[in-house]
């Protein structure tokens, strides 16, 4: 069983602050469970350009509010608590946080490291 607390991490490479958000991996590729799982807070105003070609991810979120944009649709999704959206294709998104703080949780497949952060193309290098 593993049972951690996210405080806990705030010293650790599982805790990844950057200019655009700050993600704190709660589960993680050492702990053996195929997928990573992660929160992460977007400030509002803050705009995020992301393109996962190595992994799948699915988002819930429990705070704030903001839009997903679908590069290859042109469709803008509207994202508040309750709402979902997985990217199944690999999907090219930009992520906004309109009203708030955005709070994500967020599962990959396959599982990130820990420590990793956005490459040039706005995704995270293959393990």
């Amino acid at each position: 069983m593993i049972v951690r607390h996210i405080d806990d991490l705030k010293d650790s490479e599982q805790f990844v602050a950057t200019e655009k958000f700050i993600s704190t991996r709660l589960i993680v590729k050492n702990d053996g469970m195929g997928y990573s799982v992660h929160h992460t807070r977007v400030p509002q105003g803050t705009e995020i350009h992301c393109h996962y070609k190595d992994h799948l991810e699915t988002n819930y979120c429990i705070a704030g509010e903001g839009e997903v944009f679908d590069v290859a649709t042109g469709k803008t999704y509207t994202i508040g608590v309750g709402s979902m959206y997985a990217l199944d294709k690999h999907d090219q998104h930009v992520l906004r946080a309109t009203k708030g703080e955005l709070h994500l949780i967020c599962v990959f497949n396959p599982p990130l490291a820990g420590g990793e952060r956005h490459n040039d193309q706005g995704g995270y290098d293959a393990a």
